[in-house]
């Protein structure tokens, strides 16, 4: 499920900077939100974040995007990329030659 900006935003600017997607945007008149980058914060908080803090309530779930918490997780990891375990990202970082290492 993809979340909708509706014609009753107000613009008051909140929504966007809590976005840890990058999905909200300026539109011709309103914010918009892109559902390819929208996870309704799945991954980052128990709550949508933009749907916290509006003050007129126009944030919805987009009904022609319905989607499954499995989904948006996917979403999620394809957007943040890869996260290793602790020991694989401190032997992938090991094993970087790119670092420079101390004598």
């Amino acid at each position: 499920m993809a979340l909708w900006i509706t014609d009753e935003c107000i613009n008051c600017d909140v929504c966007e900077p809590e976005c840890p997607n990058q999905a909200i945007a300026m539109g011709p008149e309103i914010y918009t939100i892109n559902p390819d980058r929208c996870t309704e914060c799945v991954g980052h908080f128990d709550t949508p974040q933009c749907v916290q803090v509006c003050p007129v309530d126009c944030i919805p779930i987009r009904p022609d995007r319905v989607e499954s918490r499995e989904v948006l997780m996917a979403r999620y990891h394809r957007l943040t990329g890869p996260v290793l375990p602790p020991a694989a990202g401190a032997a992938a970082a090991a094993a970087d030659t790119s670092i420079p290492r101390p004598d």
